[in-house]
């Protein structure tokens, strides 16, 4: 991965703002800031430079073909979290995964379902990790 990758991750704001993209779909500025604005203070002109921002990193894609500009997110949430996890994983865990899930859950406990889904993922990615060393190169 290089810097330039990990200059594109999302600030928190932005990450806010995806959520609000997942959430709600295609969306123009005031829509956004609608929904941002419910949680913190945040002028109009900030989410469109924001939007704007991201839209320069390739983050969300922008729709000119209205009036008002509708952004969308250029990525699925599940591609954008497994990057952010990995770039945390890297900077912060030397790569350690385990240290990474460690804290995680030291940070914020996790509930038996939680643990229950967690153990079940580990054992998916065992079971596929031993098909493709077993099928070699």
């Amino acid at each position: 991965m290089s810097e330039d990758d990990s200059a594109a991750r999302p600030t928190a704001t932005e990450l806010d703002i995806l959520r609000i993209l997942w959430e709600r779909g295609p969306s123009t500025v005031r829509d956004v800031h609608e929904a941002l604005s419910a949680n913190r203070p945040i002028g109009y002109t900030g989410v469109l430079k924001f939007l704007q921002i991201m839209a320069g990193k390739g983050s969300v894609v922008r729709d000119e073909t209205e009036r008002a500009h509708v952004y969308a997110a250029a990525e699925p949430p599940e591609t954008t979290k497994r990057k952010v996890a990995g770039d945390l994983m890297r900077k912060v865990f030397a790569g350690s995964a385990s240290q990474l899930v460690l804290h995680a859950l030291q940070d914020q406990p996790a509930s038996a379902d939680d643990i229950a889904e967690i153990r079940a993922m580990l054992d998916a990615y065992e079971a596929k990790t031993r098909k493709t060393r077993e099928r070699g190169p």
